[in-house]
């Protein structure tokens, strides 16, 4: 052992990851990887985005690359990070198989998570089942690495707590201490979720509203041009209101200036500026913050069977732990007959 705690996270390969990843977890990992103080897995996650997308395989194949050449031009880094694919790992399935024999049908319709995204994809009564189940195959992907850590989003508590029920009854019934109970690690308050460019609470792939980390610089310009700003303020010389409005929530968010943040806002309150300049002003910054992320991007993109090499490499490592935490198991349910 390293000594450092072990961190999972990772995401679903339904396209390219945009800025409301950058901030809510992007962000923090590198933060995380590079302080030395933590052994991060990082999975992606290409089977838990079957269970919503079986019958279109074709966008999560073609998505995982765009996932991993984000992740390494934000600068994760697999010399620190250990970044994988998830459905090369056949240890987490059989784990997830264990674990369904500990959790109830009644316990999974109470996860508020997941009876929030039943709601938001519209499925009512046609849920597959692997979506209704996903909570367990979660809890497999944090316990195959013993990860002590699991930085999330807030709606992703409920999801964390299933993990931990699973690994106390687990422990419970086998009488044996081999799975770990993960925490969380949250985004500071007011962070942990970007709106929108329309102003809608979340920014999102499937509404369209997204800024994404691989957009080039002229179709940055033209998205920042169109943001939702506030809709009385027709006239420069108007007194205009920043609360609500996409461009003064964004530079909160991306400006290091904290100073003229506050200076913009005074001004556009006051009356006497207008929305032209000061989406000009927000371009500047993200254009700031983007073209080192596009720049490592295009280096990468130059040579994608690398890539592919190193989710090769770390999903090799990533399935050498899941095999010894899955021989534990195996040895505490009594299933080890041959070994």
């Amino acid at each position: 052992m390293t000594g450092k705690k072990v961190i999972l996270t990772g995401d679903r390969p339904t396209g390219k990851l945009h800025l409301g990843h950058y901030i809510g977890s992007l962000r923090n990992r590198v933060e995380m990887q590079n302080s030395g103080k933590y052994e991060p897995f990082i999975m992606i996650a290409d089977q838990q985005a079957l269970t919503d997308n079986a019958r279109n395989p074709e966008k999560i194949r073609n998505s995982l690359i765009q996932v991993a050449l984000d992740y390494l031009s934000v600068g994760l880094d697999p010399a620190k990070s250990t970044i994988f694919v998830q459905s090369q790992i056949p240890a987490l399935a059989e784990l997830n198989l264990y674990y369904l024999n500990l959790v109830t049908v009644s316990r999974l319709e109470r996860n508020p998570t997941v009876k929030a995204e039943i709601q938001q994809k519209n499925f009512e009564r046609s849920i597959p089942a692997g979506f209704f189940t996903y909570p367990v195959s979660q809890a497999a992907d944090i316990t195959a690495f013993k990860a002590e850590l699991v930085p999330v989003g807030d709606d992703q508590e409920p999801m964390l707590e299933q993990t931990r029920e699973i690994v106390r009854t687990f422990n419970s019934i086998y009488q044996k201490q081999v799975l770990v109970e993960p925490e969380g690690v949250f985004p500071p308050k007011g962070m942990g979720r970007l709106p929108g460019l329309d102003g809608n609470a979340k920014m999102s792939k499937s509404l369209g509203n997204a800024i994404y980390l691989s957009d080039d610089a002229d179709t940055l310009r033209k998205k920042v041009m169109s943001m939702y700003t506030d809709p009385n303020h027709i006239h420069v010389e108007d007194p205009g209101q920043v609360e609500g409005n996409m461009v003064f929530t964004y530079l909160d968010v991306f400006d290091d200036d904290k100073q003229k943040v506050a200076e913009l806002k005074e001004h556009y309150q006051a009356g006497g500026l207008g929305d032209v300049k000061i989406k000009r002003y927000l371009n500047e910054v993200l254009e700031a913050k983007l073209a080192p992320i596009r720049a490592k991007r295009a280096e990468y993109e130059a040579d994608i069977a690398a890539v592919y090499q190193m989710l090769k490499e770390g999903s090799a490592k990533a399935n050498e732990v899941a095999n010894q935490t899955l021989a534990e198991v195996r040895a505490a349910i009594g299933v080890n007959y041959f070994d």
